[in-house]
């Protein structure tokens, strides 16, 4: 999560409410997922563009 982070910033992005879920570190046997969240369209294009 920190890596994606930090690789985000340095494309001028930024996702507010990225995380990790809780409920994936409830179980027995953890598998941690990274909650990307919500984020503008605008956000949605310039992810997009780094993409391509």
């Amino acid at each position: 999560m920190k890596e994606l982070r930090a690789a985000l910033a340095k494309a001028g992005i930024s996702l507010p409410s990225l995380g990790l879920d809780p409920v994936s570190l409830a179980r027995e046997a953890p598998c941690p997922l990274v909650e990307l969240g919500r984020c503008s369209v605008a956000t949605a294009r310039l992810i997009a563009a780094v993409l391509r």
